[in-house]
């Protein structure tokens, strides 16, 4: 939260020519207005994430790159993201942005201003206890990590 992945991720659908899947987007099209808490947004990306998979499956199964605005902060979401790709044989990516708490509140705080529709929820608590579930990737899971630390926002 905060650490610029949506900014990252379009930059990289745009450099490798990819289609570029936010689920934000999705959420904010398929649940207008009904994110409100940190629980309302467990429950919705659950409810579309096989929705989600079968698109991107097939968009993979094309021959197209994707590149997905989605938040992998632990064990069980990467995991997700590793069964979607082996399950048809697709090579991945993983990028994780290494960017400071301070870094990551600024940003929060400009997003703020900038999209006030999200300030109930772009909060100082709420990035507390989103971080607070958060599982550096390891070599066990399998990853094909490309790290980044400073991504120059």
């Amino acid at each position: 939260m905060g650490a610029g992945k949506s900014t990252w991720s379009q930059r990289v659908a745009s450099d490798h020519h990819g289609v570029h899947i936010s689920e934000d987007n999705w959420l904010a099209a398929h649940y207008p207005a009904q994110i409100e808490t940190f629980d309302d947004y467990l429950r919705l990306s659950r409810a579309i994430k096989p929705f989600m998979k079968q698109h991107v499956q097939q968009i993979l199964t094309s021959g197209t790159n994707v590149v997905r605005d989605f938040p992998a902060n632990t064990v069980k979401q990467r995991a997700w993201f590793i069964s979607l790709c082996n399950e048809i044989d697709c090579p991945h990516q993983l990028i994780y942005l290494d960017i400071s708490d301070e870094q990551c509140l600024t940003q929060i705080a400009k997003r703020r201003l900038e999209q006030p529709e999200r300030a109930n929820f772009d909060t100082e608590a709420v990035f507390r206890h989103v971080t607070g579930f958060f599982e550096c990737p390891s070599d066990h899971e399998k990853l094909n990590i490309v790290s980044h630390k400073d991504i120059g926002l």
